[in-house]
């Protein structure tokens, strides 16, 4: 898990955003997140154009283990769903830093603070 992606921002809820070229964001959870949920048999996700307050639910994560819930680290709105965790909610195991992303979102307000990969790794102890 030493191999944190530098290009991202880290939440405590162990979720990662990117800021992309086009303005938007895109947000999945971290390698350490998923290790903690165990396999993921199911994924929730929001509606495309849904408004999210900072703080609140964005997506809902099921494994064989427990479930958990994605919050929002801004108030966004959702533009584009990872349509293939529907069916294979695996893809976040198998690369949460890259096709296992969640939700591309536009923020709708000023980001908070977040972790670069340095702080994120010594928040989680590594």
């Amino acid at each position: 898990m030493s191999d944190l992606p530098s290009n991202l921002l880290y939440t405590e809820g162990h979720s990662w955003l990117r800021q992309d070229d086009d303005g938007l964001l895109t947000l999945g959870i971290t390698e350490h997140g998923q290790s903690l949920l165990g396999d993921l048999v199911f994924a929730q996700l929001p509606e495309v154009g849904a408004l999210v307050e900072e703080g609140g639910m964005l997506a809902t994560l099921e494994s064989v283990k427990s479930a958990w819930d994605v919050m929002a680290p801004v108030a966004l709105e959702v533009v584009e769903v990872n349509d293939e965790l529907a069916t294979s909610p695996e893809r976040i195991n198998e690369e949460p830093y890259g096709e296992g992303w969640i939700v591309r979102c536009r923020a709708r307000g000023t980001l908070p603070p977040l972790m670069d990969a340095k702080a994120y790794q010594g928040f989680i102890g590594e």
